[in-house]
Formats: structure tokens, sequence, C-alpha cells
């Protein structure tokens, strides 16, 4: 394998036994296709399932082939950006190793990288696997972020992009963040981009990893690395209750100077239930924030390496 070689590309993998060396298959014969000088880091983020061996069998049997693999389970944000700290190629393309993300892509994105864009964003137009409750929560997501955010994404954003050398670069030494939205920082550096479209595939084998909860955290993460606009949550409640309980004094002063009784005992419940319910909330989300805090205090490692074969 070349020192240095042209294209690097990066594949995070948890658990994929079924259908990695399909992956691996399709992946490497489109690279050869290309006439480049290549590699292909496989980072196996923790797999239980017999993934290691198979990528160990890959990398010995290919010089192209370098696998990184992770001590535990760190997560599919910290796999990718594992494979980005790992790669030496000028330019870096980071995909799924199911396959819905198409190997076949790679080609016209570097096309656009020869003509001096540092970032490709690939955009989804549609996935076959996808119902039309997921495609409108995932329309949602984008929609909510970019409008509180000051960091722009376009809708059906992916994972799926290719970055130059000198933004990789910037993601080796300078995003270093345990909460990561990895998309939304590759918006973050500047530099010249554009956008390509793609269609999703079904999976080559086996099911998603992300579970609900898991795509929850990730959307909680996404929000809360760009945005502040959740904390100022609690100051639009604090306005819109002060107004509520202002109308409220001005309703039983007048009562009381009409010598009327004020009643209302079910109101005053409600209220001051709603209230409750809003300051909890309020108060949990600065906790999630300060959470964050105290994980970037720690100062933790991002990933742990076992072992680099290649």
């Amino acid at each position: 394998m070349e020192e240095n070689p042209v294209l690097s590309v990066v594949v995070s993998v948890y658990n994929e036994a079924e259908g990695i060396c399909r992956a691996c298959e399709e992946m490497t014969h489109v690279l050869q296709q290309m006439h480049e000088s290549y590699e292909l880091i496989f980072v196996d983020d923790g797999s239980t399932d017999g993934t290691s061996d198979l990528l160990r069998s890959m990398a010995e049997s290919d010089a192209h082939v370098r696998v990184v693999t992770f001590s535990k389970n760190f997560g599919h944000e910290a796999a990718m950006l594992a494979g980005i700290d790992y790669s030496r190629g000028d330019a870096v393309v980071c995909l799924d190793s199911d396959l819905q993300h198409p190997p076949a892509a790679i080609p016209d994105m570097v096309a656009r990288w020869r003509d001096g864009f540092d970032v490709v964003n690939m955009v989804r137009t549609d996935r076959v696997d996808a119902n039309s409750l997921q495609k409108n929560n995932s329309r949602l997501f984008y929609r909510f972020i970019n409008l509180i955010s000051d960091v722009k994404l376009a809708e059906n954003a992916s994972d799926f992009f290719l970055v130059s050398k000198r933004v990789a670069a910037v993601l080796k030494t300078d995003f270093r963040e345990r909460t990561r939205f990895l998309r939304g920082i590759v918006q973050l550096v500047g530099f010249p981009k554009t956008t390509l479209e793609y269609k999703a595939q079904e999976r080559a084998a086996g099911h998603s990893k992300y579970s609900f909860f898991k795509l929850l955290k990730l959307s909680f993460s996404a929000i809360s690395s760009f945005s502040k606009a959740p904390l100022r949550l609690g100051i639009l409640t604090g306005i819109v209750f002060g107004i509520i309980s202002l109308v409220l004094i001005v309703y039983s002063l007048v009562m009381w100077f009409l010598n009327t009784p004020v009643s209302g005992y079910t109101t005053l419940v409600v209220f001051l239930s709603a209230f409750a319910s809003i300051q909890m909330f309020v108060i949990g989300i600065i906790g999630q924030y300060i959470g964050y805090i105290f994980d970037e205090v720690k100062g933790r490692p991002i990933y742990i390496v076992k072992e680099v074969v290649e």
C-alpha cells in the first residue's frame, strides 16, 4: 500500500458479520475501477458477532484494507472520527457498511472534489426501506434543527460525505468534543461545499443497530451541539406564565372590588400542575447540557483502539 494514497474510504462497522464481506467486495470493485491509489479503513466499533475476525482476514489478504478495532462499543460517531483520524488520503470518504450508502457514488464524489470542493455532501432522495412515518420524522428533524441553529443542514443529509485532506486535518485536531454530530460539524468548518443526491438502498444484510432511543439520543446530541435554543425555553415559558399570572391577578382584584367571590379551584390546580411540569422539563434540559459539560471536563478519550491491522 502507498504511504500517501489519493483516497481514503472510512467504513464504520458494528456487528455486520452477515454482510461485511459483500460490502468489502463491492467497495473494492468500485475503487479498483477508478484507478486511483486508495486505502479502505474499516473501524470495528466493538463487534461481538465475529465481524472482527472477518475484517482481520480481509486486511491480511488485501494490502489496501486497514482495520481499526475498538476495545468496546463507543458508537457510530466515534467510529467515523477514528477512521478520519487514521486516514492518510488526499480525500476521505465516509460511508456505512450496510450498502445503503452506494459505493457506486464514490467516483462522482471524487470528481466533485477534483473540481475544487473540499466537502461533498450526499443527500438522500429516497429510502426504499423506510415508511412514511420515518420519512416525515426525518424531514421534521432537519427542519427543526435548521430553524434553531446557525448550522444549516440539507434535508436528509447523511453520514455519507467526502472531505478533503485539509478539512480532515481540522477534524483531527480542532473538533474533539465528546458530544458530536459529525455531519453537522462538517458543515461548520467552512471551505467550498457541494451536494450530490443518492437513493438509499435496502440493507445488504442484518438490521439497523439504531433503536428508537438511540435515534432520540442522536437527535438531542445534534440539537445541543449546535444550538442553545432549548436553554431559552425557560425564559419563554417564564414570560408566558408571567403574563398569565398578571391577567389572573388583575381579574382577582377586579372581582374583589366588585365584592364577587373568585372561584376556580380546578383552574388553579391545572395551572400549577402545568407550571410544575414545564419547570421540570426545563430543569431536565439544563441538566442534560450540564451533563455534556461534565463529560467535556473529564476529558476522557473519545475512543480506545485495541489493535490496528494493515
